[in-house]
């Protein structure tokens, strides 16, 4: 049937890269807008709630049909099928934090209307530390919330699954 900790159609895919990657647009909001605005004022929390949603669709967007692909093709270069759990998830975190990070750090700034030209210029300067942070982020916070919630959603499938048969 699968590992517990990793979703088993769509539907669960869906949901966990949906919890992953509201996890990580908030943390890169907090740090990015942030650090724009030199504060975690009233204003600043007001500018990542307007940035959320669209920020999110986007992100969601990018890891599905673009980066998530590119992932996967890399994880299945660099891991052989003997390869555990946790070697195969590291993989994937790394390529999508990568893939994602890179295109972010580019894309986040133009979608606010930061000229095209300056969000070039600015990519060197930023891409690293969001490489960083979103790598830790992934690593501690938003891949093992979303693991525990499809374990406690398998959980309770079996359990409701157990029950119809009893």
């Amino acid at each position: 049937m699968g590992d517990a900790r990793l979703p088993r159609s769509g539907k669960e895919g869906f949901a966990y890269g949906s919890i992953i990657c509201a996890l990580t647009v908030l943390v890169m909001l907090v740090l990015n807008l942030g650090t724009t605005f030199g504060s975690l004022d009233a204003s600043t929390w007001a500018s990542i709630g307007k940035a959320y949603i669209p920020v999110w669709i986007v992100a969601m967007l990018l890891e599905t049909f673009v980066v998530g692909r590119f992932a996967n093709f890399m994880v299945g270069k660099f891991s052989e099928p003997s390869d555990g759990f946790n070697a195969k998830i590291l993989f994937n975190i790394l390529f999508v934090v990568f893939g994602m990070s890179a295109s972010m750090t580019f894309i986040g700034p133009v979608m606010f209307l930061q000229p095209v030209s300056e969000a070039i210029a600015d990519w060197p300067l930023h891409w690293p530390r969001n490489f960083c942070v979103a790598m830790w982020c992934e690593l501690l916070f938003a891949q093992p919330i979303a693991r525990q919630v499809m374990k406690r959603w398998h959980k309770h499938q079996d359990m409701k699954r157990k029950a119809q048969e009893d």
